[in-house]
């Protein structure tokens, strides 16, 4: 269970104020943990219920036609060390599965017995359930709090090697793509400790639970939606990349590697960047290094702001300034705007470029209040969340200050 403690994705997404964040593990998960498994097998049953049930018969039959590569991942998956607590369920007697089975067969030309062969003998993960239910309310945010988990001696001293020996990618990557070293190491350090943390969940096993066991709540249906089309791009990477499904190991929401990619994410922004023929995020810090500057490259990171990517800023007791609060995950406001609401810098701002305000909530201390820019919120779409771009920025600034001269 130290896996469930340590995961990055779990804590950040836990304290995201304003994205459409999975819940994450609070401090009260065990006393929950009962009553959950209750509702979930309870909710396992309804599905089971309103599936199609296959016969014992055609199970063993669609097994003996599968194709031999799935059989040897089969064993390979059997081999595997994977640090979590999952079940058999035969998630082929649900009808939501066997319907995704022919949505693969039809829009990606995979070969029907060969996923029901690999659908078999995926495993339920309990785990994955109680990490995505949100946390109890009425607990304030506490940026302070949350900034202390991630910005502190070991991860630090952790990114002062982890730069060292990876200088030279680093400055290529900076190159490249404009963003800089302390950026890309400080996302690397908060997602896994530079590697320490990426996870022993089997994707395949996470994803196919959270794509059809996800559990009741507002949200439920476009969550599913989400992970049955990560589900999807995981069978269609391993694929193209000539790899055994089961042996993709990640978070219990099915990140992958240094960076925590989702499948989907590898597929569309993975930078072979060490040249070797293939993008490798679970063993090639190089690649990793890439691709999270390619990433933030392509989600807004401007290379001509040089500067900070957020200014501390005081805001009038008038209040004005309310209203630019909660605007979106961009930066969308003049310098002069945020002057008329009563919002001052220490700094004074670029005039060209746009900004926004963001809240950093204390608890029962006082908000700290920032001005950020396109660079900001670009970290933003990694996570949608405030404190964890702030946490990125710390920490790679902590980093870099650390580094020895």
């Amino acid at each position: 269970m130290k896996l469930i403690v340590t995961l990055f994705a779990a804590l950040a997404l836990a304290a995201s104020a304003h994205g459409d964040a999975l819940a994450a593990p609070s401090s009260d998960t065990q006393a929950r943990s009962a009553q959950a498994k209750a509702k979930a097998a309870k909710a396992k049953a309804a599905a089971k219920a309103k599936s199609t049930k296959a016969t014992s018969s055609k199970a063993r039959s669609t097994a003996a036609r599968a194709a031999p590569v799935v059989a040897a991942g089969a064993a390979a998956a059997a081999a595997s060390v994977v640090d979590t607590d999952n079940e058999h369920v035969n998630f082929l007697e649900w009808q939501p599965v066997r319907e995704f089975i022919d949505g693969m067969v039809a829009q990606h030309g995979f070969e029907r017995t060969a996923l029901e062969t690999l659908f078999g003998q995926v495993r339920y993960i309990d785990t994955a359930v109680q990490l995505v239910k949100p946390a109890p309310p009425g607990k304030p945010k506490n940026w302070q709090a949350y900034s202390a988990r991630f910005i502190e001696p070991i991860r630090i001293r952790a990114g002062v090697r982890f730069w060292e020996e990876n200088a030279e990618a680093l400055k290529r990557a900076e190159a490249a793509y404009g963003v800089p070293a302390e950026i890309i190491v400080g996302i690397i350090g908060i997602e896994t400790i530079y590697g320490r943390d990426t996870g022993r969940f089997r994707v395949l096993d996470s994803l196919t639970t959270l794509a059809f066991a996800y559990p009741d709540s507002p949200n439920q249906a476009a969550r599913q939606a989400f992970f049955r089309d990560e589900l999807a791009n995981t069978l269609v990477l391993a694929r193209e990349r000539g790899y055994d499904p089961f042996s993709l190991l990640g978070s219990f929401a099915g990140a992958v590697g240094l960076p925590q990619f989702m499948p989907s994410n590898i597929l569309k922004y993975g930078v072979d960047f060490d040249n070797d023929g293939r993008v490798d995020l679970r063993g090639s810090s190089v690649d990793a290094i890439g691709s999270v500057a390619n990433f933030l490259i392509q989600h807004g990171w401007n290379p001509e702001h040089r500067g900070p990517t957020a200014y501390a800023a005081d805001v009038s007791p008038t209040r004005a300034w309310e209203s630019l609060l909660g605007l979106g995950l961009e930066a969308t406001l003049k310098p002069d705007a945020l002057r008329a609401a009563g919002v001052v810098t220490s700094t004074p701002l670029p005039a060209e470029n746009l900004y926004g305000l963001i809240d950093l909530q204390n608890g029962a201390e006082p908000t700290e209040y920032w001005v950020a820019n396109d660079n900001f919120y670009a970290i933003t779409k990694y996570n949608r969340s405030y404190f964890y771009a702030m946490s990125v920025v710390d920490l790679g600034r902590a980093v870099r200050a650390a580094r020895p001269e």
